[in-house]
């Protein structure tokens, strides 16, 4: 309880900081003196990763790298585009009070983003170049038997957290009040205007917040739940709806988002197992495989449920992967096919024993992976006063032959608490969101190298709880800008 008044008197402190947070104007996040380098390393040369694969478009989503958090709908979480090379870079931020975690860009090139706060959600339309807001649009807020399900705030991803931009610049989001909206941008691209309204209360309790919808490759829309581990689909011409529960409360829970195929599969993870779905003949969600993987039953510190803390990853050559709640926890690639006479190809430690847990999705490119660890993280009071979690992160590849997997490197020099790394092809650099033991809290932008896991520079983002980024992923711009929702808003780092 100590704990918690702390937190929301540094809260209370970030915001009379700030005065007041006006809409259309980028007020910067406020912040004290560092007292840490602004740079530390050496600008990159652009290295770029050759050989992989492209992620296959799904004609139902924006351009891949545009559409959402993990950028595609493998949940790859990789850019053919580049980012940052550290070359005198700047960083920029808006003071929103909400956390911009989930980025996508429209045609234009503006910024669509989903920006939560302790109780309220909106959708923002932004300026790329500025941050500055061109409009917004209110979404329900997290009523109070959503607070009472989920206390910690800082640990809820429904009801907005996640949304994708479709093929058509529309945000598709699922709301705390158990509706699916269909938004669309305005003629004058300063707001939104509500295109569809789908209102599934009568296929979903009052306990049953959606958590993340997606199309399949067939342009059918597949909507998750937490409680009850509810799977369900949207036929979004007809209304049609049909759901499958996979668990009572806390059996089967689904806490993350999920990957769709090229070929009209599905892939789930509760926190107990993994899942391929394929849609049946009238369109209901059909379970084609599982597969219970390793767990310890215990929501180690860094997690938010005792299960896999990312959302599947798929990889092409017929795999998909996650992490287990194993310990230490293990990178888990598993073989696709309906028919597959072994399912697992391989299980590799990350980390080290009693100190590795992640919540957040894999980097996924050819048949390399890389992992980070979050083991430490509870709520942002775990990086407050010089705090710092376990450091970590990790490649594993699939081997050529695709019968295992061995680890390539690990790196336990970097501690980044919660961000979703990515992976630009064009620089080979992964791009991570690190914290430092200072007692000022400084947060940096840290590029690492793709190929060995060194680290080649890090960047000061900012200092203070208003930059710490609360489990959002960072974002690689079209002009190879680096965004990321933080608690104070959203920053961005760009080369000048």
């Amino acid at each position: 309880m100590r704990a918690m008044r702390r937190l929301r008197l540094s809260m209370i402190v970030l915001l009379a900081l700030s005065g007041s947070a006006a809409v259309a104007v980028a007020a910067p996040i406020p912040q004290g003196p560092a007292f840490a380098p602004r740079f530390v390393g050496t600008p990159a040369s652009a290295n770029p990763v050759p050989g992989i694969p492209p992620v296959p478009q799904n004609p139902f989503m924006a351009p891949n790298g545009d559409s959402g958090i993990h950028d595609d709908g493998f949940q790859s979480n990789t850019y053919d585009r580049p980012g940052p090379l550290g070359s005198n870079p700047a960083t920029i931020s808006d003071f929103l009070l909400a956390d911009c975690g989930s980025i996508a860009f429209d045609h234009a090139g503006h910024i669509v983003a989903t920006c939560v706060g302790p109780s309220s959600v909106a959708l923002y339309l932004m300026d790329a170049a500025t941050l500055k807001v061109r409009g917004r649009y209110n979404l329900p807020g997290r009523g109070l038997l959503n607070l009472l399900q989920n206390p910690n705030v800082f640990q809820g991803f429904g009801g907005g957290g996640y949304f994708y931009l479709d093929n058509l610049d529309q945000a598709v989001v699922g709301t705390n009040s158990r509706h699916i909206l269909v938004l669309a941008e305005n003629a004058t691209a300063t707001g939104f205007v509500l295109k569809r309204n789908y209102d599934l209360t009568h296929v979903l309790t009052s306990t049953e917040n959606l958590n993340s919808a997606l199309p399949d490759s067939d342009g059918l829309l597949w909507f998750v739940t937490k409680t009850d581990g509810v799977v369900g689909t949207l036929n979004l011409a007809t209304g049609a709806v049909h759901v499958l529960r996979l668990g009572a409360k806390n059996i089967g829970e689904i806490e993350n988002s999920f990957a769709v195929g090229s070929d009209g599969d599905v892939y789930i993870a509760t926190n107990l197992a993994l899942y391929r779905f394929d849609a049946a003949a009238d369109g209901s969600p059909s379970v084609t495989w599982k597969v219970i993987y390793p767990n310890t039953g215990k929501a180690k510190p860094g997690q938010v449920d005792a299960g896999t803390g990312t959302t599947p990853a798929i990889l092409p050559g017929g795999y998909v992967a996650i992490t287990d709640n194993a310990d230490p926890m293990d990178v888990v690639v598993y073989r696709t096919a309906p028919d597959a006479a072994q399912r697992q190809v391989c299980a590799v430690p990350v980390f080290g024993k009693g100190a590795s847990a992640t919540e957040n999705s894999l980097i996924a490119a050819g048949n390399a992976l890389v992992v980070e660890n979050n083991y430490g993280y509870t709520s942002p009071l775990s990086t407050e006063l010089g705090r710092v979690t376990k450091p970590g992160l990790a490649r594993v590849d699939v081997d050529n032959d695709g019968n295992g997997c061995h680890l390539v490197w690990t790196n336990t020099r970097v501690a980044a608490p919660t961000v979703v790394p990515k992976l630009s092809l064009a620089t080979g650099l992964v791009y991570a969101y690190t914290k430092t033991a200072a007692p000022t809290d400084p947060w940096y932008w840290t590029a690492l190298d793709f190929r060995t896991g060194a680290v080649v520079w890090r960047s000061l983002a900012g200092a203070g709880i208003g930059f710490n980024n609360n489990y959002a992923g960072i974002t690689l711009g079209p002009d190879g800008t680096a965004y990321l929702g933080t608690l104070g808003g959203i920053i961005a780092m760009r080369d000048r």
